[in-house]
């Protein structure tokens, strides 16, 4: 599409979220949010209403669409009003839904090791192996350099994780003997996880996520999990060996400790060693 093709209230809004530094698909993301908004009600960016975008949250929430994702949608219509249209009162017209609070599913640590060990091929087994053992996000694996695995300091870098903030994550010996092994196999030059069809380019997540599920399916793991439910596992486990919740903190890159602080709720040995008041009353047994 031309420059002149675009429509000058859809680039006002890419340049207003480009002075904003927000990233690429942050703003693809933005864009289609209301575009789909205007396709719903049938009508021009211009021509949105407070009203239109009611109808729309509604018809989102009774197709069943979960809360996170209409809550994506809705913080993109209120920044195309707000900071495009300059309408400040849209924080007041468009609400964000309220997310129910659910604990992350967690696996043992036996059912980690059986899911390594079913990983579909070395370099998949390292990569989940680098998820789990440094408590990585998927973009975050898939997009490390060889470079940025730092021997010397026992760290790894990861460069612009969630929040575009650069952090050093947890190199153990273990991992570090994983990474060597993977290293003298591949010998990737650039990327630790170069793509197969195009060495100058990584892996997508979306691949890292297919070879998940694959493990999951051999390991016979029938929990819910994802992707993710390894960066759980990583803090959970971490939580189970006392290691203190701010130290996990750090670890994770996470801004706010009470982020962190939800792995306390299923760590197993919060609970454990726990006497339960009902345990400590004196009762007679019930008649036979």
């Amino acid at each position: 599409m031309t420059e002149e093709a675009i429509n000058p209230l859809r680039r006002r809004m890419i340049e207003d979220m480009t002075i904003r530094n927000f990233d690429e698909r942050t703003q693809q993301s933005y864009l289609r949010s209301v575009r789909s908004c205007c396709r719903y009600c049938d009508r021009r960016p211009a021509e949105l209403t407070f009203e239109d975008v009611r109808r729309y949250q509604l018809h989102l929430t009774q197709c069943g669409l979960a809360p996170a994702s209409i809550n994506g949608a809705m913080v993109a219509l209120r920044f195309f009003f707000r900071v495009t249209l300059k309408r400040p009162e849209a924080i007041d017209y468009i609400p964000i839904v309220r997310q129910p609070q659910r604990l992350p599913v967690v696996m043992t640590p036996a059912e980690v090791a059986s899911l390594l060990e079913a990983a579909p091929g070395l370099k998949w087994r390292t990569a989940l192996s680098v998820a789990y053992g440094a408590g990585l996000r998927a973009s975050e694996v898939v997009g490390l350099k060889v470079s940025d695995i730092d021997s010397e300091r026992m760290r790894i870098r990861v460069e612009q994780g969630k929040g575009r903030r650069d952090r050093d994550a947890l190199l153990s010996p273990h991992l570090l003997a994983v990474l060597r092994n993977w290293w003298r196999v591949a010998r990737p030059s650039v990327w630790l996880f170069p793509n197969r069809l195009a060495g100058f380019n990584a892996v997508t997540p979306r691949s890292l996520n297919r070879a998940f599920h694959e493990a999951v399916s051999k390991a016979g793991i029938k929990k819910p999990v994802c992707l993710h439910t390894l960066r759980h596992c990583f803090a959970t486990h971490l939580l189970e060996q006392n290691v203190d919740v701010r130290v996990i903190q750090v670890l994770l890159g996470h801004k706010k400790l009470e982020t962190t602080a939800v792995y306390a709720h299923v760590a197993a040995k919060t609970l454990d060693g726990i006497d339960s008041p009902l345990d400590l009353l004196q009762l007679r047994p019930p008649p036979a």
